[in-house]
């Protein structure tokens, strides 16, 4: 493979579309694996490795015709930049180009290069803090407030399965955009102090500065630090714990909507009809993305059609995992508005073309999870997983899953690998074999089949149906741990609090990066961040 054909740009050019990105769109696209793009990379880069290219990028980057940046590291002419190219090429993507020299020739140009992941919603988040003056409670002080029983609520602002791993005693999961929607049903009372948490620093700010934005009549501060602060000062966090919020009244509705009201006319939330988005949705020259901030739950009961769950706070803490296109519209759709409302309140802060979709305007008549838009999945030879089971002594099994869920959970005799990295990392094996691969599902394991078969691999292909998830639903048995595997573990980024080891040391460090961003972007000045009086 080769880069002939595909547009070489200047770290100087590609600077100019980020900066011009409210006249032509463009999508930054790197595409090593998130752990080595977590070291250093652009800070509008959008992480879509190659491994994974094929689940991600249509709904990432859904016009076709979008101007698509690829980016690597030290050398613009990385073989994985060709490989990526085909690919997208494949799919029907018409206009893409690369950074030239890569990563290196970027910082060579003298911008900046930033580290860690979802950094312009982090360092938004920071830009918050520093602009409202949102208030912070040290872990010391609430744990004082809790032991001598204080009029407090704590709420924690993550998604679930975050809150149950590790929470502030007490505190009740109220996961992002569910805040200013809950919070007068959780706290009947004006008097009762209500401190909202996450793990760190971007929910618990964004949270409290939710609520404090929505004119609710409590005192809002943020737990600094969040679980991690409170760690850090020795203090015990709660697990398995599952306290939630309750189904909401009329009241606690009449009085989150008069709020929501109130911060769409200060922000200038803008609204949408449906005849307007429709017109949107088939235009060629702008993107327009209609994302769902209701709870995941809620999506799947039922949604309006062409949507995805995007959960608000999420969307606000993480934007690039659900919106790839610089300079695109984004449709926030809710039931009743205030989600939406609060979450797109944010969006227009950080610098989005933004609106809230009339609610009830559009029936909500589709159900199910999400469902990733990606190309026809490869016909490929299969085998059920009691076949697998029947020949594991016969076959090498390829994990094809990501390191962290490799190591939590996997197939007994399965060697993990970085699906990127095939063939070549499929050479040590022993040649008297035919190769199996599996990954959570078998999709992405039937995308790499096609792959090996059409480069001409010189051994049978073979794909695990249904994945290592049919081989749970046969009652088969799955080991944890890490040893045996073809790739080091460097596809995914470890969270603070994932490191087995120096786990103190690593939320220290997180902590300090996470302060530290907004003199990074000011530096970098490519962000359009807004403050509202």
């Amino acid at each position: 493979m080769s880069l002939e054909g595909i547009h070489a740009l200047s770290a100087a050019q590609v600077r100019e579309l980020i900066v011009n990105r409210d006249s032509v769109e463009v999508a930054i696209i790197d595409i090593r694996t998130e752990q080595v793009f977590s070291r250093a990379h652009l800070l509008w880069g959008n992480s879509v490795p190659l491994s994974s290219l094929e689940l991600d990028i249509l709904d990432r980057v859904p016009r076709l015709n979008t101007p698509i940046v690829l980016c690597s590291g030290d050398a613009g002419d990385d073989p994985y930049i060709a490989r990526a190219a085909s690919k997208l090429a494949a799919m029907g993507y018409s206009n893409i180009s690369y950074l030239k020299e890569g990563l290196k020739g970027w910082a060579d140009a003298g911008f900046e290069v930033f580290s860690g992941v979802n950094v312009p919603s982090k360092a938004f988040g920071e830009f918050v803090e520093h602009t409202y003056d949102t208030p912070r409670l040290p872990a010391a002080e609430l744990k004082r407030m809790l032991d001598e029983d204080d009029d407090i609520v704590v709420l924690d602002s993550r998604p679930m399965p975050e809150y149950n791993v590790m929470n502030i005693p007490t505190g009740v999961d109220v996961p992002g955009a569910e805040l200013a929607l809950r919070v007068h049903d959780l706290v009947p009372s004006p008097d009762t102090t209500v401190i909202v948490n996450c793990a760190g620093r971007t929910r618990s700010i964004i949270g409290c500065q939710s609520l404090k934005n929505a004119g609710i009549p409590n005192k809002v501060v943020a737990l600094e630090n969040g679980t991690m602060g409170w760690q850090l000062a020795g203090f015990e966090l709660g697990q398995g714990n599952t306290a939630t919020y309750d189904t909401l009244t009329n009241a606690g509705l009449d009085k989150a909507l008069a709020c929501a009201n109130g911060v769409k006319d200060r922000f200038g939330v803008k609204m949408v009809d449906p005849d307007t988005l429709a017109r949107w949705q088939a235009e060629d020259d702008q993107t327009t993305y209609v994302l769902d901030v209701r709870a995941p739950a809620e999506f799947a009961e039922a949604h309006i059609p062409g949507s995805l769950s995007a959960p608000g706070g999420q969307l606000v803490q993480a934007t690039d995992r659900f919106v790839g296109t610089l300079g695109a519209r984004i449709v926030c759709v809710d039931d009743n508005s205030v989600r939406a409302i609060m979450t797109a309140h944010w969006l227009v802060q950080i610098g989005w073309d933004v609106y809230v979709l009339e609610p009830g305007s559009i029936a909500m008549t589709e159900t199910g999870e999400n469902v990733s838009t990606m190309p026809a999945i490869p016909d490929v030879t299969t085998l059920s997983a009691t076949e697998l089971a029947a020949r594991m002594i016969q076959v090498h099994l390829i994990d094809l899953n990501d390191s962290v869920s490799h190591r939590r959970s996997h197939i007994p005799g399965s060697h993990f690998a970085i699906r990127a990295s095939l063939p070549g990392n499929l050479d040590e094996l022993p040649m008297d074999r035919p190769i199996v691969l599996t990954s959570r599902d078998g999709t992405l394991a039937k995308f790499a089949a096609a792959d090996l078969i059409a480069a001409g691999f010189d051994r049978e292909v073979l794909v695990l149906e249904g994945g290592n998830a049919a081989w749970k639903a046969a009652k088969l048995p799955m080991k944890a741990g890490f040893a045996d595997n073809l790739d080091p573990p460097v596809d995914v980024w470890f969270k603070p609090y994932d490191n087995d080891e120096a786990q103190e040391d690593a939320m220290k460090e997180y902590l300090s990066w996470e302060i530290n961003l907004v003199s990074q972007i000011e530096r970098d000045g490519t962000t359009n961040f807004q403050a509202f009086d």
